[in-house]
């Protein structure tokens, strides 16, 4: 097996052993007090597994080493989240609602792109319906969403310190994203149409 391919293997079976961790956590943590908001996050990051399993390959792909630590960092942060006893900053209703809109558009984004979604910065087409007409990383910003509603649900250090480690790490890596495909003339064009990375009007 060559190198890249086994790389390949690896990444694909690590994204599922860590959302088989988060899932047993959330699971537990909905059986002892209902709170729905986990599990909508659960079903965010589900559509991850599902993805990366039958993504295409890439045309080219980013192999640096900042590419490398800003993937793993914002991959490996959600899964590492965990429900916990603290005080909620908001109720689960609000939280609850706040984390579907980010799980819809997440589903909605990830549909929309389908085989072309990948973890690692690379270049498996470009994709300029649906969502992606209105902002160049529609699943980043529900990723976004998901997590702000995830932290007001469970407002512990640790995960506070997690989400803004790996939402960091995923805003850079968007934009590395688009440093690579920059060169892609198809690309180009739709920058131009398109100019908000995550939030119209803002960023």
């Amino acid at each position: 097996m060559k190198r890249a391919d086994l790389t390949d293997l690896l990444s694909r079976a690590c994204v599922g052993v860590l959302f088989l961790f988060l899932t047993i956590n959330l699971l537990n943590d909905f059986v002892h007090t209902g709170r729905v908001t986990g599990l909508l996050f659960v079903v965010s990051e589900s559509l991850v597994v599902i993805l990366t399993i039958v993504r295409r390959h890439a045309r080219f792909i980013d192999r640096s080493a900042v590419s490398a630590v800003l993937t793993v960092t914002s991959v490996a942060g959600p899964p590492l989240l965990r429900a916990a006893d603290a005080p909620a900053l908001a109720s689960d209703e609000l939280t609850a609602v706040v984390s579907g809109i980010g799980v819809l558009l997440v589903i909605v984004a990830k549909m929309t792109l389908g085989r072309s979604f990948g973890i690692v910065p690379a270049n498996r087409g470009v994709v300029t319906k649906g969502p992606y007409s209105i902002v160049r990383h529609p699943i980043y910003a529900g990723y976004l969403i998901t997590h702000v509603a995830f932290a007001a649900a469970y407002p512990t250090g640790w995960n506070l310190a997690v989400i803004l480690i790996a939402d960091s790490a995923l805003i850079a890596r968007a934009l590395a994203e688009e440093h690579l495909l920059a060169a892609d003339d198809c690309y180009q064009t739709y920058c131009a149409r398109v100019s908000w990375h995550l939030v119209p009007g803002v960023f």
